[in-house]
Order: structure tokens, then sequence, then C-alpha cells
């Protein structure tokens, strides 16, 4: 029977800030945003460079992070300046390494157990002050879940999930690994397996990208790191990870209103950041490709609601805007058959769109882009577009 994990030959390409990626409309530069915080001033920042450098748009990914498409050969110096200027680029060294989800809303809203933002900050931190930790492949993945459930079961590598108030489990490729911390101890027990799993990929003599990839990767790993350390317990069930994520206003612990929109083909314009920047402090991407815009009193959320309408942002879980994700397609990708996001468009206006169920709209086989779960794949073939039932 052959595997279905895939065996490595060469590094992960994973494009970052200064390491971009060819793509056919230009160069191709990822930023990492740990939790998918942004500041007003590195919206600011992010809105200029997209609109001087790029193509005047900003892409969210599913793991929360932004992409700039269509670089002029040479832009890496200039944004990478900007990006280190606004805080976005903190380690040259380091900047690929460093995807960290987080729960959307974490203590901010009703759900979770304790709010993940400090462990956020702490492991990215953490990671950047490890030399030994910038080997991480550019798709290696943590996620932090405050016990909500919304991100534990998006795949990471290495996550944490919050029990209770007071315990918080480590995840080793998606399970519960038996481990546990106190919550002041378990961002160090999460740098311990990124480390554990460099360790592990180096004895079995491979380059591989994820620790599912490892033979026996979580168990190893688990068992590197269960040396020395009391404290093993059984493994709990994981949460399955929502189709999407919450969209419209979510009233906050302290009162405030968080206003929750869905990004149309999670396409985020130079405008649109601009004034996301106007409306708040501070925002939060998440990886159903939404913003969340928190804070807001009473007397200012209709109005950025409606301000923020007007541009396109979708506040209705029920829109086919919510339920639907394509990869880049013609003319960004030379490889795409289709430029999938002009015919996913006319298909939502015509209404012809597949109603009431998720779905990804990919421009080649590789249905790049395509996230976890049941999702109905939308495939383009010299023919015509296939459908596949997830």
């Amino acid at each position: 029977m052959t595997s279905a994990v895939p065996t490595r030959d060469r590094p992960d390409a994973c494009p970052g800030a200064l390491q971009t990626h060819a793509a056919a409309d230009g160069a191709l530069a990822r930023v990492r945003v740990p939790g998918g915080t942004l500041t007003a001033v590195q919206l600011r920042t992010l809105a200029a460079a997209a609109r001087e450098l790029g193509d005047g748009h900003l892409e969210l990914t599913s793991r929360g992070n932004l992409q700039l498409r269509g670089l002029a050969a040479g832009a890496e110096a200039s944004l990478g300046d900007r990006l280190a200027g606004a805080g976005l680029l903190p380690s040259a060294t380091h900047e690929r390494v460093r995807n960290v989800l987080a729960s959307t809303l974490s203590g901010r809203a009703p759900g979770g157990h304790l709010d993940v933002r400090p462990e956020v900050r702490a492991l990215d931190a953490g990671l950047r002050a490890d030399p030994a930790l910038a080997e991480l492949p550019g798709r290696f993945l943590a996620t932090l879940d405050d016990g909500r459930g919304d991100v534990a079961g998006l795949g990471g590598d290495v996550g944490l999930l919050a029990l209770t108030p007071g315990t918080v489990a480590l995840l080793l490729g998606g399970a519960d690994s038996g481990l546990r911390a106190r919550p002041e101890a378990a961002v160090a027990l999460a740098l311990d397996a990124a480390r554990a799993f460099l360790a592990e990929r180096a004895a079995q003599g491979g380059t591989a990208w994820r620790l599912a990839e490892l033979t026996e990767g979580p168990a190893r790993v688990a068992a590197r790191l269960s040396q020395g350390r009391s404290g093993h317990f059984c493994p709990v069930d994981v949460p399955p990870a929502p189709g999407t994520g919450p969209v419209g206003a979510v009233t906050q612990l302290d009162g405030r209103t968080a206003l929750v929109g869905v990004l149309r083909l999670g396409r985020l314009s130079a405008g649109q950041a601009e004034l996301l920047a106007r409306l708040t402090d501070e925002v939060q991407l998440t990886p159903w490709r939404s913003v969340v815009v928190p804070d807001l009193t009473e007397d200012t959320v209709d109005d950025a609601a409606v301000d923020l309408h007007r541009t396109g942002v979708v506040f209705d879980e029920a829109s086919p805007w919510a339920l639907v994700t394509t990869c880049a397609g013609r003319p960004g990708c030379a490889r795409s058959l289709a430029d999938v996001r002009a015919d996913v468009t006319t298909a939502i206006a015509t209404g012809t769109l597949p109603a009431g169920v998720r779905q990804h709209w990919a421009g080649c086989e590789r249905r790049c882009g395509r996230p976890r779960g049941e999702v109905v794949d939308v495939v383009a073939t010299p023919a015509g577009y296939r459908i596949e039932k997830g």
C-alpha cells in the first residue's frame, strides 16, 4: 500500500517577506502575523506597501497570515524595510517559521478558559530567541486554543489546548499527546516540542516539512519530551475544526462589540485596510479569511458596520461569500486553467453558485488554498469545471 504521507527530497520553499515566490503576475511575499493580530500602524504600512509595491491588495491565508502579490523584481528590499519599521519583520532569520494561529477573540469573548494573547507573544518571542528554531520548515504550524475549540483541530504540528483555566494540553500533529502543563509553563513545553521535532527529523535523516511526515512523528516527539517529565495523562479528543468561524456582531466580555466580517475571496484592498486602521487600534485576522474589529462602543459599532459593508465586507453568515474559497487562478498562476476568482464572482452574481455548501474553486488539480474539512471541490479542467464532493 502506498503511504499518503509525502516523502520530501528537498527543503520547503514557502515564501516569506524576504524570500519571495515567482508567480505569473510578479513576486509573491508572505508576511507572518502571529495570532493574526495587526495594529492600526501595521495596517497602514501594509496598505501602502500593497498599493506602491504590489497589486493593491492583501490576501489572507488559512493560517491568518498575509500575502502581497504582483511585486516587481527587487521590491523585497523596500518591503523588508517597511515591514521591519512597523514591527512586522522582527527577525530576518526566523520570519518564515512564525506560523502561529490563536483562538478568535480570545480574552475578549466568552467561550475560552484563558486568554492566549500573552502566550502568542511569548511563543513568538521564544521562536525568535532560539537560533536553532530558524531551521523549522516554513510550513510548520503552531496553534494556541483557549478551550473554545476553534483552532485546535486545524492540523497544527505543535499546539496548546486549554482544558481548564489551570491545565493546558500539548497537541502534536493535531492530537493530544497526553502531556500537560500549567498555563505559565505551556509555551516552554511547546518550544521544547518544536526542538524535539527538529531532533527527531535529524535522527530520521529526512527533510520532513510537517511533524506527521516523520515516521511515528507524534509518538516519538512525545517520547522525547516525556523523558524526565511527570504528568502524562490519558489523551482526550481534540475538537474538530469548525468549517467557518464567527460572522457578524459579537458581544465582548466587557460589554463592547466586536465585528467579524468575511473578506470576499480573502482579499483585503489597500483602501479597506486603511479604513480598518481608522476604525480601531487593533484587528485580528482569522483562518477563515475574515477580520475581527474589536472593542467597538455602542455609539460607533453601527457606523463601523455600515462603512465596512459599503466596501464589500460581509457580515451575513448565510452569504455565499462566506462559503467559498479559491486559489489564485489566472492571471496570477501560470498553472491555472481558469480565472477562478472572476468565475466565482459571476456565479454568485447570477445565482449559479452551488448553494448552501462550503466549496473551493481551483484552477488545477493541485487545489492550492483548499481549507480543511468537508468541502466541495470545483476544479477547472480543459473542458470546464468538474465538481467533486469532499
